[in-house]
C-alpha cells in the first residue's frame, strides 16, 4: 500500500480545507441545521466549479476520473468542517451507479450535470420497518402497458427538496429495479422529516406514480448488485467524512483541556483526562489507515468486500465514542447548543446509525471472515 501522497493531492486537501474554512464556518452548519433545503448555494457553486462534485465521475461525462484516495482526501475535509452538501447522494451514490449501469443516453443526460452541481439527483432507498439488505426493497414496481407503476414510501430521502430526480429502489417480479423519478411527477408527496444531525431528511410517497421503461437504470432486475457495488464505494467516503470529523472535534477539545483549569491546573494535565485523548487520537489513526487502505485497495483493483465495512464500522464508533468522551472533558457545557462540541457528536451517531449501521457492518466482516 503506497499512501505517500503526490504534490497534487496535498494541493486538493489545502483546498478544500480553505474553501470550508470560507464557506462552511461552523455558523453556516448551524444555519443549515433542519433547513428545507440543506445546503449552503455558495459552498455547492464552488465544489462544482473547482471541479470536486464530479472528481469521481468519468472524464468522458464532464468528470474528473478520479480514484476513491482522492474522494477519500475530499471526504476527510468536508467530515473535518461538517459541511452539509449533497455531494454523497448525489455525486457518489447516483452519479456512480449512472457511471456503471446506466444507458448512454442516461449518461449522456445526467452525468456532466451532476459533475458540475448543476443537478442534484437522490437516492430513494430506506422504506418504513425495513431492513438494509435486498429484502428490504419492497415497494413495489408494476408493469401497466409501456410504464411502472411505484406505489408506497420511502424515508430518509437525503436532499429530496433540491433533487431534480430521484433515483428509486423498487422490487418487480424480476427482483430490485433502479427508477430515475421526477418528484415532481404526479403522486409524488415530499414530507421533511427531523433528525438527530439536523440535516436534510424527506419523506417521499409514491401514490400510483407511473415511470417509463426508459426511466429504468440498469439490467432488469440487477439493481441490488448495481446498489451493493456503489454502497461499497460509498461507505469508504462516510468512513473518510468520520475521520475528518473525529480529528477536529478532538483537536477542539484538546484546545479546551489545555486553557480550562480545574485545582489550578489545565485539565489536560490530569492523567485521566490526558489518557482518554491520547486513546481517541490513536483510534481515529487506525480508523485513517483502514480508510486509506480501503481507498488504494479499490483503486488498485482489488476487492473490498471486507475492507469497506470494516472502515465505516471502525471509523463511525471511533467518531461516536470519542466525541461522547469529549463531551465528558467539556463537562456539563458540552451538551448545551451553544458549545461546538454537540454538532460532532449527533452528526456522529446519525452517521453510525445510517448507510449501513453497526449491526449490518459487523454481519458484513463476519461473512468474508467465515466464509474465508
Amino acid at each position: 500500500m503506497d499512501l505517500d501522497f503526490s504534490e497534487e493531492q496535498h494541493m486538493l486537501r489545502d483546498m478544500v480545507r480553505g474553501l470550508c474554512n470560507e464557506l462552511c464556518p461552523v455558523d453556516v452548519v448551524r444555519e443549515m441545521e433542519d433547513d428545507p433545503t440543506g445546503h449552503p448555494a455558495e459552498l455547492w457553486k464552488q465544489l462544482g466549479e473547482l471541479g470536486l462534485v464530479g472528481m469521481g465521475l468519468p472524464e468522458a461525462y464532464g468528470g474528473g476520473g478520479q480514484g476513491l484516495l482522492e474522494g477519500a482526501i475530499l471526504y476527510e475535509e468536508l467530515g473535518r468542517a461538517l459541511a452539509p452538501t449533497p455531494h454523497f447522494p448525489s455525486a457518489v451514490m447516483c452519479g456512480g451507479l449512472l457511471a456503471a449501469v446506466g444507458s448512454e443516453e442516461q449518461k449522456k443526460t445526467w452525468l456532466p450535470r451532476i459533475a458540475s452541481g448543476d443537478a442534484i439527483l437522490a437516492p430513494a432507498w430506506n422504506e418504513p420497518e425495513r431492513g438494509w439488505g435486498p429484502q428490504g426493497v419492497a415497494l413495489p414496481a408494476t408493469r401497466d402497458g409501456d410504464d411502472w407503476v411505484l406505489d408506497g414510501v420511502k424515508r430518509h430521502v437525503l436532499f429530496a427538496s433540491s433533487a431534480e430526480r430521484l433515483l428509486v429502489l423498487a422490487r418487480s417480479d424480476a427482483g430490485v429495479e433502479l427508477f430515475l423519478v421526477d418528484p415532481n411527477a404526479d403522486g409524488v408527496s415530499l414530507e421533511q422529516q427531523k433528525s438527530l444531525a439536523g440535516d436534510c431528511q424527506y419523506q417521499v410517497t409514491f401514490d400510483g406514480v407511473r415511470v417509463a421503461e426508459s426511466q429504468r437504470v440498469g439490467a432488469a432486475g440487477a439493481g441490488w448488485e448495481a446498489w451493493n457495488a456503489a454502497m461499497l464505494d460509498g461507505i469508504v467516503l462516510l468512513a473518510a467524512f468520520a475521520v475528518g470529523g473525529a480529528e477536529r472535534a478532538l483537536e477542539i477539545t484538546v484546545e479546551y483541556a489545555k486553557e480550562r483549569k480545574q485545582f489550578d491546573k489545565p485539565l489536560g494535565a490530569f492523567q485521566a483526562v490526558s489518557h482518554y485523548l491520547a486513546d481517541a487520537a490513536t483510534n481515529i489513526d487506525g480508523g485513517r489507515t483502514l480508510v486509506y487502505e480501503a481507498a488504494w485497495s479499490r483503486d488498485a483493483g482489488k476487492g473490498i468486500d471486507q475492507l469497506a465495512p470494516m472502515a465505516k464500522l471502525f471509523a463511525c464508533n471511533t467518531w461516536r465514542d470519542m466525541t461522547a468522551m469529549c463531551q465528558q472533558v467539556w463537562g456539563g457545557v458540552g451538551f448545551t447548543i451553544e458549545y461546538d462540541i454537540q454538532l460532532y457528536f449527533r452528526r456522529a451517531k446519525q452517521l453510525q446509525i445510517t448507510w449501513w449501521d453497526t449491526a449490518c457492518l459487523e454481519e458484513r466482516v463476519a461473512a468474508t471472515v467465515l466464509d474465508d
